[in-house]
């Protein structure tokens, strides 16, 4: 049975248009509650099961959350409600409170007029596939209500954000301490504005804030991860050591560092890879993505570690880990997984794990980057017809065939299609821009040619 609505990172689409809409979320908290309900622990035990519900700080949220309340409690299931609180922090409290199931009302990097769906299992980990396939099957069968007395209950979880708090803290070593660096934390007016500054203070830096004011039409406009210029210019304005970049979701990290250098996800893996080789004195393996920059391939290698490429999309890197019974994975966007720490990606305590590599080697950022110096990549996204078949284009073959040839070792061509629209995503990486932009337009011509 094919997907209708579950994408790879839940359901989300834009406001206002199905599926995200008042009465079509309303029906998915109702089914979910339904297949939760069903399920052997509670339909044999007769107890109602409890699902955490939180959400970034996009206007829609509230409509949508009172809309996946009603769902939810009328299939019979109790509801708790966090409020605002990042991805990762539903994923923890979830785990921590024994729930049935966490939901997150988000868009991530999206800006505020978009929204979406994610559900977490009772373990802090994104459904099975089996668990969305039974979820999207419920949806079809009519909406009902539970008897009075079998409807479920909500409440207020008053202490969500100081429970998180506590727990990211406690992923940072005892015996160290943030006193004596001035940190910008970007929290891109998203779910982390009330959260992030009070961890990174309370483990004793000295904290500016910016992105913290949200008005639920703001979250990612200018600031964040996927808009690093606002961190860059804040570092160099209050002569901070280091600036901390999350999304509107706060599960993707960005750095910089004193200089206005840019860190992201490839570099940031290499970090805690080196750093987890200097404490437990071997690492198997980490687990990138197609898009992952060569460079930091190779330098992997150097060390000694296995790599593997999973397809982009960090639930794709997740199953990598799980599979090979690895810890350390990310993408380049800024996912960083780090599994001993947490079962979902997660900005802030991917920071502190960046943080405490830089306390016990007693180096800067730079200096642990020393020798691995990223590729220069090329992406062109080339619009196409609807079911243009590119795969099967002799022009395309021919003009990829072509760029491998003259790329050797020092380069690789990677296409793909866009799972959102009809665009194919044209990246070249080589050791010399020149070479990445003239084969990526080249191939690109190639493509609007075979595709128009």
């Amino acid at each position: 049975m094919a997907r209708r609505y579950f994408g790879t990172d839940g359901v989300r689409g834009k406001v206002g248009e199905t599926p995200i809409t008042p009465d079509f979320v309303l029906r998915l908290g109702y089914a979910a509650g339904k297949v939760l309900a069903g399920s052997d622990r509670f339909a044999k035990s007769g107890t109602h099961p409890t699902v955490l519900i939180g959400k970034d700080t996009r206007v829609s949220g509230y409509m949508l959350e009172a809309a996946l309340e009603a769902g939810f409690s009328a299939a019979g299931v109790d509801v708790m409600l966090a409020g605002p609180m990042p991805t990762p922090g539903v994923a923890y409290l979830t785990r921590a409170l024994r729930l049935a199931a966490g939901v997150v009302i988000s868009a991530s990097h999206n800006p505020y007029y978009d929204n979406g769906i994610k559900f977490f299992s009772a373990d802090g980990n994104k459904l099975p596939d089996e668990i969305e396939l039974e979820i999207e099957k419920q949806l079809d069968s009519p909406l009902s209500c539970a008897p009075s007395e079998q409807l479920g209950k909500a409440r207020r979880l008053d202490d969500a954000a100081g429970r998180y708090i506590e727990f990211c803290k406690s992923t940072f070593p005892a015996a160290f301490d943030l006193h004596g660096l001035k940190l910008v934390v970007d929290c891109a007016h998203g779910a982390a504005y009330h959260i992030a500054p009070h961890v990174f203070h309370e483990l004793g830096a000295d904290v500016v804030s910016i992105g913290v004011a949200p008005n639920g039409f703001n979250i990612n406009d200018g600031v964040g991860a996927t808009a690093p210029d606002a961190l860059m210019r804040a570092v160099r304005a209050n002569r901070a050591d280091l600036g901390i970049a999350l999304d509107g979701d706060a599960d993707r990290l960005q750095i910089v560092d004193a200089s206005g250098r840019l860190y992201n996800g490839d570099e940031l893996l290499y970090v805690l890879v080196k750093d987890r080789i200097a404490t437990a004195g071997k690492v198997p393996g980490a687990v990138g993505t197609l898009m992952t920059n060569m460079a930091v391939e190779v330098a992997l290698a150097r060390e000694g570690v296995s790599f593997v490429r999973a397809a982009v999309g960090d639930r794709y890197v997740l199953e990598q880990l799980r599979e090979r019974g690895w810890e350390l994975g990310a993408e380049g966007s800024g996912h960083i997984l780090s599994l001993d720490r947490h079962s979902t990606g997660d900005g802030i305590v991917s920071a502190l794990l960046v943080l405490a590599a830089i306390r016990r080697s007693g180096r800067t950022l730079a200096e642990l980057l020393n020798g691995v110096t990223l590729f220069p990549q090329e992406l062109i996204n080339v619009r196409m017809r609807p079911g243009a078949d590119w795969k099967g284009s002799d022009a395309i073959k021919q003009a990829v065939a072509e760029a491998e040839r003259a790329l050797g070792e020092s380069g690789r061509v990677l296409i793909r299609a866009s799972g959102t629209e009809p665009v194919l995503r044209v990246m070249v990486e080589a050791s010399q821009r020149e070479a990445a932009v003239r084969h990526a337009q080249d191939i690109a011509r190639a493509v609007e040619q075979a595709t128009a």
